[in-house]
């Protein structure tokens, strides 16, 4: 089954006063490449996201963003420091005699200064507590993820099946015409053969008909279009492979098939087969656009 390197996965959740979020985004690129944006109680643990994303994907830019914060619900834990806060305010009114200043001391001028509170301490800076929560929210998103790119994949199995067919009528029409193109050609060359029979010019009649043979066989594009037919058949049965690597397969065969067509296009001297050809070649170029989109 194919699988698209592009999509996007997500997991939210709330758990103990703690709300946690994790995004996925991938693109396509010709490695595995993995970015990850945590938040600083989880840094401990960048190897390890790195790995569960790694474990399921071989191709792909995939960006990883985790978030964590104190639900809004959960109490306040801040307390004020009654110690700071008097010295604080005694430093101010020190300084407001020193400068002459009346206008007396208000909660305006204390809260300039965080150290009057006391954070409590808070689930967040438990970074082994909310590390398990995280970690099956990652796992989820992974899963999102890959079955978003499964659905792609199988989206464009469905255009690859369809263009390899109308390829393939395509081939069968030219195969017609190959055979009546090869007979022509035959006839027209044992016709100049006879003319120069019918001059008594010094000749040997077994060269030219070997030369005849040569140069119909040179003409003959029956080989390239079996091998064409059994890349298609490779191809079509790449796509419900569910191995690894499979995008790079179809690439390999996609060159294949180009080399046929091209081969096929040099040798057929033959106006209508050129044009078969040319809308071969379209179907496979558009295949390619979307073989770089396949991990």
């Amino acid at each position: 089954m194919l699988e698209s390197m592009t999509g996007y996965g997500s997991a939210e959740t709330v758990h103990s006063g703690v709300r946690a979020l994790v995004e996925l985004r991938s693109v396509n690129n010709r490695f595995a490449e993995i970015n990850v944006k945590l938040p600083r109680q989880l840094l401990a643990y960048e190897l390890e996201v790195r790995e569960l994303i790694r474990a399921q994907f071989q191709r792909g830019k995939i960006s990883a963003f985790v978030q964590v914060q104190l639900d809004d619900e959960q109490p306040i834990s801040a307390s004020v420091n009654a110690s700071k806060a008097r010295a604080y305010r005694t430093l101010l009114d020190e300084l407001r005699n020193e400068a002459g200043i009346d206008t007396p001391v208000s909660l305006e001028h204390l809260l300039r200064f965080p150290e009057v509170f006391d954070n409590g301490a808070t689930p967040l800076d438990n970074a082994e507590q909310i590390w398990p929560m995280v970690k099956n929210l990652i796992q989820d998103a992974v899963a999102r993820l890959k079955s978003m790119r499964r659905r792609e994949g199988e989206e464009l199995s469905i255009d690859f099946t369809s263009r390899i067919t109308e390829i393939e009528k395509t081939l069968a029409l030219i195969k017609t015409l190959a055979a009546d193109n090869l007979e022509a050609i035959r006839k027209r060359l044992s016709s100049k053969v006879d003319a120069i029979a019918g001059k008594d010019l010094a000749y040997s009649r077994d060269r030219l008909e070997m030369e005849l043979v040569l140069a119909a066989d040179k003409l003959d594009i029956t080989e390239e279009l079996t091998r064409f037919a059994s890349h298609n058949k490779f191809f079509l049965d790449e796509l419900h492979n569910d191995e690894a690597g499979t995008g790079r397969k179809l690439n390999f065969l996609l060159q294949e098939q180009l080399r046929e067509a091209n081969t096929i296009a040099s040798k057929s001297q033959n106006a209508e087969i050129s044009q078969k050809i040319v809308h071969v070649k379209e179907e496979l170029e558009k295949i390619r656009e979307q073989l770089q989109n396949i991990e």
